[in-house]
């Protein structure tokens, strides 16, 4: 696993403002809604996790940031240029910015072409290069993630997860992108494999200074990669910190939930789990107030009434709670825009 020291990080390269994505019901009126008034930054060369139960909206929020889902409302700023109304022929000059690892391997390789095809279908779509060129940095590519150049007139089918994987990261990198959403790249991989991708993300990261917005339910995973973690339920972020603090010192209950299931590589050690009662509700007909209300240890019947916004109860710590010390539902920063004191020196 990779260390380093602190930096310091204070160019922001992506800013998310009030990001609502719903779906509509066949044969009803109603909407899921998926996303709902979502707001967060993410810095140059930061990996900012995002983390939730399965069906709180992480993966919606990773495909609307490159527009695979086309938001429902909200502003996406790429370099400070609002994305979500370009045109097709200039979001796809963008795209060579941005990219994605897919969660799924096994689904995300065309199993018709073999992987120079699919490494160079990018180059190949945005014009990049002659056949003999492409072939080269197809070469590189796949030098880069451990890969052997050899194995590119193979099929998907020749390779186990962990090497389609590696496949679908190459295919990430071809065009030199600053941001790539990883969308759960390592849940369906074997734990051992996992190690091997995150430390190659790490690698990675540090050779072409990428910007990540790493997606997945693994809190450990989580942990270990990111510099910032935001914790998604519902459709709504609850509460956003550097990593370190946000395990050491969780403000919001359903944080402290999540982190509490984590388990102790210790037999001589436990930890106390906070187990919450009752089913995430439906994203159709979520609950008035606070969404986590109903499954809250602490809730009170203000939080009925109250839908409260992402506030900085410390520097650089946000919560959306009116039972965390330090919240004041009535001022505060704007909800989930991140103050300047929150850019702060995050460890790598």
């Amino acid at each position: 696993m990779i260390s380093g020291t602190s930096q310091v990080r204070t160019e922001q390269l992506l800013e998310v403002r009030h990001l609502v994505k719903y779906f509509p019901v066949e044969d009803s009126d109603d909407v899921v809604r998926a996303v709902d008034g979502v707001s967060f930054s993410i810095f140059a060369g930061e990996t900012l996790g995002l983390v939730g139960e399965s069906g709180c909206g992480k993966s919606t929020v990773g495909r609307c940031l490159i527009r695979l889902h086309e938001p429902t409302s909200g502003e996406i700023l790429f370099e400070g240029e609002d994305i979500v109304p370009l045109a097709h022929k200039r979001m796809q000059a963008l795209r060579r910015e941005m990219q994605i690892v897919f969660q799924d391997p096994y689904a995300s390789l065309n199993p018709r072409l073999n992987i120079f095809s699919i490494v160079s279908e990018p180059l190949v779509i945005h014009g990049i290069g002659n056949k003999t060129e492409r072939q080269d940095r197809v070469a590189d590519l796949l030098t880069k993630v451990g890969l052997d150049p050899k194995y590119m007139r193979r099929y998907a089918h020749e390779f186990s997860g962990g090497q389609r994987q590696r496949i679908g990261i190459a295919r990430a990198l071809a065009l030199n992108p600053k941001l790539i959403v990883c969308d759960e790249p390592v849940s369906a991989l074997d734990v051992s494999v996992q190690a091997q991708v995150v430390n190659l993300l790490q690698d990675l990261q540090q050779e072409f200074g990428l910007t990540y917005l790493f997606i997945s339910h693994g809190l450990a995973v989580v942990e270990h990669i990111s510099n910032r973690v935001a914790v998604m339920y519902l459709g709504k972020i609850v509460e956003i910190a550097d990593s370190v603090e946000l395990y050491e010192s969780a403000l919001h209950p359903y944080t402290q939930a999540l982190l509490s299931a984590i388990p102790i590589p210790d037999p001589k050690k436990k930890r106390e789990r906070i187990i919450l009662k009752g089913d995430v509700p439906t994203p159709i007909n979520p609950p008035s107030g606070c969404r986590f209300r109903t499954r809250c240890p602490i809730a009170i019947d203000e939080c009925a009434a109250v839908d409260p916004d992402l506030r900085e109860i410390t520097p650089g710590h946000f919560a959306a709670c009116i039972r965390v010390e330090g919240y004041d539902s009535a001022t505060g920063a704007p909800a989930a825009i991140e103050t300047n004191s929150s850019r702060q020196a995050y460890r790598r």
